[in-house]
Parts: structure tokens; sequence; C-alpha cells
């Protein structure tokens, strides 16, 4: 009692914290996974169901594995370009021939802050399939529409860009801080080796900065994976005429308060959990390759 006394005034200090995390952070974890085992339309009493959701879920629901495909898709239109062009940006702020570089950063990282509500409603009147800027562009150049929202495809395209647009600069400052962390020690004494610009960023810049890549990829995967207001704000919460825009998240929320399931939703978010630790877990073998780890 006397060391508790001694510590009691850090630990009240600290303790709003924890607090706010048991009630707002693991209460609902936890009951979450106890939801997926139940069926609720969250008023009336819980029914124990078991595996049941899961089972449905995994084998009669159609929507679930299209909405999980669509994700994919999205992810990988969205996040090999941006992280490939964020790698791009940060070459170019980092190089000493660049002038007015703080205001360059501050440029590349507005959209990142900006309400990504109002950047969806932004890039809807530039996809629109009517009246859009795009394709007042194409038919000024005598070229066809392009039916962003109707076409399955083309309303991933419009999704992707969207996710470039606003992610592209905070990745490339993450990459521009790793790449002012490599000693210059290292480069020049490359340079009195004979060794070119290709040899030294194959040989020192890619390998110092792969930490940095691994962390920005495992970040691209789980944003990637909760796709959320994008697909809603553009096409609706039903993903589009043809469900091209159909995400994860926007189907368990479509589930949860759209159709009253919560067990269900509860299951899709644990299943879509599943799919984030894995997907993450590969990407870092992918990344760590020849590393030892």
């Amino acid at each position: 009692m006397k060391g508790f006394r001694t510590y009691l005034a850090p630990y009240l200090m600290i303790s709003p914290f924890y607090i706010l995390f048991i009630v707002f952070g693991l209460f609902p974890i936890l009951f979450s996974l106890y939801l997926a085992f139940h069926a609720w339309d969250g008023l009336g009493p819980m029914e124990y169901v078991g595996l049941r959701n899961f089972r449905n879920l995994l084998t009669d629901d159609p929507d679930f594995w299209k909405s999980v495909g669509n994700t994919f898709i999205i992810w990988f239109l969205s996040t090999v370009p941006q992280l490939f062009l964020a790698l791009v940006v940060a070459f170019l702020l980092n190089a000493a021939f660049v002038r007015f570089k703080d205001f360059y950063r501050a440029v590349y990282f507005l959209p990142n802050i900006t309400s990504i509500v109002a950047v969806a409603i932004i890039f809807g009147s530039f996809f629109g399939s009517q009246f859009g800027l795009i394709n007042g562009l194409l038919q000024a150049l005598g070229l066809p529409r392009i039916e962003w929202i109707n076409d399955p495809f083309w309303v991933k395209v419009a999704v992707s860009l969207m996710v470039i647009w606003r992610w592209t600069g905070y990745n490339a400052i993450i990459y521009l801080a790793g790449l002012q962390g490599i000693p210059h020690d290292l480069y020049e004494a490359a340079t009195i080796d004979g060794a070119s610009r290709k040899q030294q960023f194959f040989s020192i810049t890619l390998p110092l900065l792969k930490p940095i890549i691994l962390f920005t990829v495992i970040l691209s995967t789980i944003g990637g994976m909760q796709l959320f207001t994008e697909p809603l704000i553009l096409v609706g919460n039903t993903g589009g005429a043809t469900k091209g825009g159909l995400t994860l998240v926007l189907y368990l929320y479509n589930q949860a308060f759209g159709n009253q399931l919560f067990g269900y939703a509860s299951a899709i978010a644990w299943m879509l959990f599943i799919i984030i630790g894995l997907f993450s877990f590969l990407n870092w073998k992918f990344v760590s390759r020849g590393e030892g780890v």
C-alpha cells in the first residue's frame, strides 16, 4: 500500500487514456468478437448461432467475395503507382538542384490533411458519366466518353486515382525522411570508388531505405483494405450499379446499418482483420526478402 500511494498520482495522471481506451477501444473489439457468434438486429434479444455467420459468409455470400476482389484490385491499382510516385517525388525533393523545398513539401502533404468528403465530392465532378470534367475533355478531343460510375473497371480506376492523389505526398514525406537519414559519406566513398548513380541506388539507397519501404507497404495495405469514404461518396453505399466499387468495409457498413445484421457485420469485420493480418505478413515477407528475417 505504501508503494501504491507513492505512485498513485502518476497513475491517476495517465488513467484517462486507459479508461477511454477500455471504453471506446478494447470493449468494442471484444464485444464485436462476441457478437460475431450471434444474430442481432440491434434492438431485440441476441441469438447464439455459433459459426453460422462465418459459414454463410464463406460459402453462401457472393457479395462478400465480390467485395474482397474489388478491395484487392483497388489496392493494387492505387498502392503500386502511389508508392512508386512517392519515391520519385522524394528523390526530387531531396535533390540539390530543387529550390523552395519547404514549399513543395507542404504542397505535396496538403492532400492528406484535406477533408476526404470534400475531395470525394470534387472527384465526383471529375468522373461524372454525363457532365464530368474528364468526359467533357475527352469529347472535346473527339474521344468517346468513359462510364466511370457504371463500368466496374473504371469505378475501381476512379477510386484508385482518389487514393493516389491523397496518399502520394504523405508517403513521399516519409521516404524523404528516410533518404535524409542516409549518411552522405557512403555516397562520397562510392563515388571515389567509381560507382555509378545506378550502382549507388541499388547498393546504398535501396537497401538502407528498405525498412521505410516496408513501413509504407504495411500502412498502405492496412489503409487499402479499409477503404470506405471514397467509394461511398463516389458511387453510394451499394458500390454502384454493377457493385464495382463495393469494398469490404462498405459491405460491412451495409450489413450493419443498412440491414441491421450486426452479428453478420461483426463476422465480416473479423474476416477483414484476418485478411489484413495475412496480407500484411505476406507483404512483409516479400519486401524483406534477403535480409534473413
